[in-house]
């Protein structure tokens, strides 16, 4: 009988196995991951449940009358759980960076920054679930702006507009746009109530010549989305040859929609954002010149996409560090940067509004110079 078979021992690790080792350790998660995760989110959502409470006594004492006139059932349901997720979106950015602050600033002042980078963990390593937290939020906040918060925004401003104040523009004069490349309409008045419009006319080019010319005295807009015309003539020219065509009644499709040319106030906030580049889209080719507002929303949703990650960064580089005076220096600090950034983007859309830059250049404006105070304070930290 021989002896026991000899068990078999690991080689020794030589530099070239070391190195040939997957290094997935860096990406795994780990506890101070899901502590890092689990401060970062529950401070996010604690703080916006607060403000939400503090929105909602200071917006009942100011919609006061409405509140008590109105259905209690419109007024929660119709009302409230619309507008809240709108305040949701509004804040993020500014209690993503609070939360950062304050949460970072008292794990600091607890010395638990200290212990996890003198366990080995860089501070690279230790961005990675502030990076993650930040990225949750901004897919959050980006649906919710894109395609929740747009079908609640109807049915919030039907609430304003009929218990509050109503701003919704039901009529026009003078309206004028493209129908398509070649043609053009003109409307003396249009009124939304009625559907109904007087003196209309359709002009159809090629290049600077006049083809044709129709005009009406009474249009009305259908809910097929058909205008009807009474009275019209039609005057077709030839060179110097002209004719001439009247009739009672006209039914036509021209591929136009009131809601093209009567622009309420907060409308562009009732467009999810295919609708909303859809609209942008049609208002240019017909020449209409006041969709700013409607090209600054758009932007603006992609905006806050980066501001997420960005006002993660700063607050994690202003708040890693034990400060003498506590994490009350670290939030004074933090707010007056996130006020700071909220001011400035307000201050650069007024640039679009004012046509002396893009839409898309005057909200990324605030991202890129915070962009760099990012790198600035991170590089800063992280020595």
């Amino acid at each position: 009988m021989t002896g026991q078979e000899p068990t078999s021992v690991s080689p020794i690790e030589t530099e070239d196995t070391k190195k040939s080792k997957p290094t997935s350790w860096r990406f795994r998660i780990k506890k101070f991951d899901l502590y890092i995760v689990k401060n970062f989110l529950g401070t996010y959502f604690f703080a916006i449940l607060l403000l939400m409470l503090i929105v909602i006594i200071f917006d009942v004492n100011e919609k006061l009358d409405a509140v008590l006139t109105a259905p209690l059932y419109e007024t929660i349901f119709k009302y409230f759980l619309n507008f809240l997720p709108f305040i949701i979106s509004q804040f993020s950015p500014l209690f993503t960076f609070i939360a950062v602050i304050f949460f970072t600033s008292r794990l600091a002042d607890r010395s638990e920054i200290i212990a996890m980078l003198s366990s080995g963990i860089s501070f690279k390593r230790l961005t990675v679930p502030y990076l993650a937290c930040a990225a949750f939020i901004a897919l959050l906040s980006y649906v919710l702006s894109a395609y929740v918060i747009p079908p609640a925004n109807v049915q919030k401003l039907e609430y304003v507009n009929r218990w509050v104040h109503n701003r919704a523009v039901t009529a026009g004069t003078n309206i004028q746009l493209q129908v398509r490349p070649g043609v053009m309409a003109y409307i003396a008045r249009y009124d939304n109530t009625s559907r109904n419009g007087y003196r209309m006319s359709i002009d159809r080019f090629e290049g600077n010549t006049l083809l044709s010319r129709l005009t009406a005295e009474n249009v009305h807009y259908d809910t097929l989305g058909r205008w009807k015309l009474d009275r019209y003539v039609i005057r077709d020219f030839d060179g110097v040859r002209e004719t001439m065509t009247r009739g009672a009644k006209l039914d036509t499709l021209l591929g136009i929609d009131p809601k093209d040319f009567l622009i309420s106030e907060h409308d562009e906030e009732k467009l999810t954002t295919p609708q909303l580049k859809q609209y942008i889209d049609n208002q240019r080719a017909r020449g209409v010149a006041n969709i700013q507002n409607f090209e600054i929303e758009y932007e603006r949703r992609f905006a806050m996409i980066a501001a997420a990650f960005i006002l993660t960064i700063i607050g994690l580089s202003l708040s890693s560090r034990k400060v003498r005076g506590g994490m009350g220096v670290n939030i004074g600090i933090g707010l007056v940067l996130s006020f700071s950034y909220i001011l400035f983007m307000t201050v650069t859309s007024s640039f679009a509004v004012s046509g002396m830059t893009s839409a898309r250049v005057a909200m990324w404006i605030p991202n890129v110079v915070y962009c760099f105070i990012a790198i600035y304070l991170y590089r800063r930290a992280a020595r």
